[in-house]
């Protein structure tokens, strides 16, 4: 029997060619030198975001290296010493750890001869690379971005020691480090914030190297091993949406092939996989919350994220944002990217889990609507809803600003929160947001039918003429792009569109002057 038939998308741990449709992770590694590292006698890291293939890559290399006979490696996961900042409590845990993979992999089990946490790693690896003796030990050691503090330092000053001396009996000839950042930032981090500096105690790095995301065309190889396997087509629009949604994130990806082909269809079926199937099943990902968008959402309490995620919700212009530690760290975890030269969130679903996590609170605290606020044809009546949430803004906006954590951003949230309590069930909302445009974009779909708003801030020094004939182009404009993977009702130039102007400056106005309704031949335009 094949065993590949009954072959999965895999979301949960590392994947195995046996069990899980997989491409070779060695394909996406970037700055590596793998055919150097073990006949060099290099050390390197490698660093990249949750759940992009970083154990699944070293499990494979492990097993290649083994079935050789040239070398012997190990991968050796650090998670058991999470929470562990004194050397005293961290370093037994990684020498049990590096005796649990050894006998886990049926390698030669090393000893410690000391009880001393500052020189405990290193003689297990001397003593590791003498029994592995005539061939050259390598180590992978994983999730070593949970050291902290003085532990690290420690583990990394072992290592070090042993560099020198390195080689066949002696001490490990390659180690990689891998985790979530690059390891100067974690040498930074136990250093008070310090920066590295020529006495790191990691200084003997060859390479830091990085895990990419998925290609388009990647993602089309990847499910066609389920269509050779059981027939069951996808659409070139499915696949095209995919990839949209999730910018090639491999959790993400295979996420969604996992929910269109066990979830919304039934795992034996060879229906063809369509875009309805991918939008159902993102939905099911969102509300679902699993373990992935659950630790993206908790990101969201670190103040330093939550300062760069204001920056893109605003579309505030900050030339000192890529400059900071708080950028650099939302980029290390797959947050955000940058397109066209720009900072944006990683992609369009985390870009939903981010919104909904941040106006959750508000949405609960916004009353069941009362007011007539569908038309007759089951669709949203936009004008009598924005009409309700102008007098919503004008009755609670001043006592509930300061109660959030986005102030910058409270606009574009609270007003996220009062569509979402809508739209809940019968519609969806689609964000735009990124640093630097000036706004914030969105389509409103409720039972089939489109609505555009567009959110802009009138700040100290500008009119409102001037920002509202600003804000028409951009509405207009973000119109004629919203077209790829819609339906023909959102590209008719009759979708109507709306554009929102909240008044931030200091000395604005008197509520009945701020208050606006202006209809143009192509856009409403409101005054919050």
């Amino acid at each position: 029997m094949d065993k590949r038939k009954n072959r999965f998308f895999n979301t949960t741990g590392p994947c195995n060619p046996e069990d899980h449709f997989m491409l070779p992770p060695e394909e996406r590694l970037v700055g590596t030198q793998l055919h150097r590292y073990i006949g060099d006698k290099l050390y390197w890291v490698l660093h990249a975001p949750r759940q992009t293939g970083k154990t699944t890559f070293l499990l494979s290399w492990m097993r290649e290296i083994n079935s050789g006979s040239e070398a012997i490696s190990c991968y050796v996961s650090v998670e058991r010493c999470q929470g562990l900042s004194e050397p005293e409590k961290a370093m037994p845990a990684l020498r049990n750890a590096i005796i649990k993979h050894a006998d886990g992999y049926d390698l030669p089990i090393p000893q410690s001869g000391t009880d001393d946490p500052s020189s405990m790693l290193n003689e297990t690896l001397v003593n590791w690379a003498k029994l592995v003796a005539p061939k050259p030990l390598i180590i992978l050691f994983d999730e070593v971005d949970v050291l902290t503090g003085d532990a690290l330092i420690s583990f990394l000053r072992q290592l070090r020691d042993g560099f020198a001396d390195r080689g066949v009996g002696k001490f490990p000839v390659s180690i990689a480090l891998v985790g979530m950042r690059d390891l100067k930032d974690y040498i930074t981090a136990a250093k008070g914030g310090v920066p590295v500096n020529p006495g790191s105690p990691f200084n003997i790095k060859a390479d830091s190297g990085s895990l990419s995301n998925f290609q388009k065309d990647d993602i089309g190889r990847l499910f066609a091993q389920r269509t050779a396997e059981t027939g069951q087509q996808i659409t070139p629009e499915a696949l095209d949406y995919v990839y949209d949604q999730s910018r090639g994130q491999p959790w993400l990806v295979n996420s969604l092939f996992m929910r269109a082909t066990m979830r919304i269809l039934d795992a034996d079926s060879t229906e063809t996989v369509t875009v309805e199937h991918l939008r159902e099943a993102r939905e099911q990902i969102i509300q679902a919350r699993e373990t992935h968008l659950d630790a993206l959402a908790y990101r969201l309490e670190n103040p330093k994220i939550r300062s760069v995620m204001e920056t893109l919700i605003t579309g505030e212009p900050d030339p000192l944002m890529a400059q900071g530690e708080a950028f650099r760290l939302c980029l290390d975890l797959g947050l955000v990217a940058l397109e066209k030269g720009g900072p944006v969130v990683a992609n369009p679903i985390y870009r939903e889990v981010i919104a909904r996590e941040i106006t959750f609170g508000a949405q609960m605290a916004i009353p069941a609507p009362e007011w007539k606020w569908q038309k007759s044809d089951g669709t949203l009546d936009m004008d009598a809803l924005l009409r309700e949430f102008q007098a919503f803004w004008q009755n609670n906006s001043e006592v509930w600003e300061q109660k959030i954590d986005y102030p910058e951003a409270f606009p574009h949230l609270l007003l996220m929160a009062f569509l979402q309590r809508v739209a809940n069930g019968h519609g969806r909302i689609e964000r735009e947001y990124a640093a630097g445009r000036g706004r914030m974009d969105l389509a409103v779909e409720y039972n089939g039918a489109w609505n555009i708003i567009e959110i802009k801030l009138l700040r100290q020094g500008r009119s409102f003429e001037t920002v509202m004939a600003e804000g028409i182009k951009q509405t207009l404009g973000y119109r004629e792009s919203f077209s790829s993977g819609h339906t023909s009702q959102a590209r008719e130039p009759s979708v109507p569109c709306y554009l929102l102007i909240f008044d931030r400056r200091p000395d604005k106005p008197v509520w009945s002057e701020r208050l606006k309704w202006i209809n143009t031949e192509a856009v409403t335009v409101l005054g919050c």
